[in-house]
């Protein structure tokens, strides 16, 4: 599909999205021009109306968007750009110009530092110490937490509940991780079956 820049004066809308959380980050406006950079350099540069000219979100600040995925829409004037944001996002200094980040999405980014850490070997790092004691022990350390889920479940203590939830939601990562899974595969067969 080839994008329509005459339907808006040479500029669509593009709105910004982060590729792990799926919380939308931001909405700017491309050229041409600023598109075909994005898709070159891979971080997002947009047509700045107040500027007039191409700016490279990041360019000062050093907080930019690396492009992870770019999705255009059915009428060919909109993109949709799935990013990895290396800062915040907002010029107020927040992550998102729309609302604070929320821990509505963050399990996605929680599996995304679980692999980091295990992948990337990082020293000191319990993740990747329990991960290398093999399936065994993580699947073990998976079966304590959920006892404990149970036993704070039957109690009256909601702090220690959700803790104990955290707990075995963080060990399920990892054993996923171990048996060569992400949170998507899991998803999809529950996806399947309610369809």
């Amino acid at each position: 599909m080839k994008l329509d820049f005459n339907k808006s004066n040479g500029l669509i809308p593009v709105i910004i999205q982060d590729d792990l959380t799926l919380q939308v980050l931001m909405l700017g406006y491309m050229n041409e021009e600023a598109f075909e950079k994005t898709k070159k350099e891979g971080k997002v540069t947009f047509f700045s109306r107040s500027k007039n000219r191409l700016w490279t979100k990041g360019e000062t600040s050093h907080h930019y968007l690396w492009v992870k995925k770019i999705e255009i829409d059915c009428d060919c004037d909109t993109l949709l750009i799935k990013a990895s944001p290396e800062g915040p996002t907002c010029h107020t200094g927040s992550y998102s110009c729309f609302e604070e980040q929320h821990s509505k999405g963050f399990v996605y980014k929680l599996q995304h530092i679980i692999n980091q850490r295990i992948d990337e070997k990082t020293n000191g790092s319990y993740t990747y110490q329990l991960y290398q004691k093999g399936i065994n022990k993580v699947a073990q350390k998976v079966g304590e937490e959920a006892v404990e889920v149970v036993i704070e479940a039957k109690d009256t203590n909601d702090v220690l509940f959700k803790n104990e939830a955290a707990d075995l939601l963080y060990h399920y990562l990892i054993l996923l991780k171990a048996k060569g899974f992400q949170l998507e595969d899991i998803e999809k067969v529950l996806f399947e079956r309610n369809h």
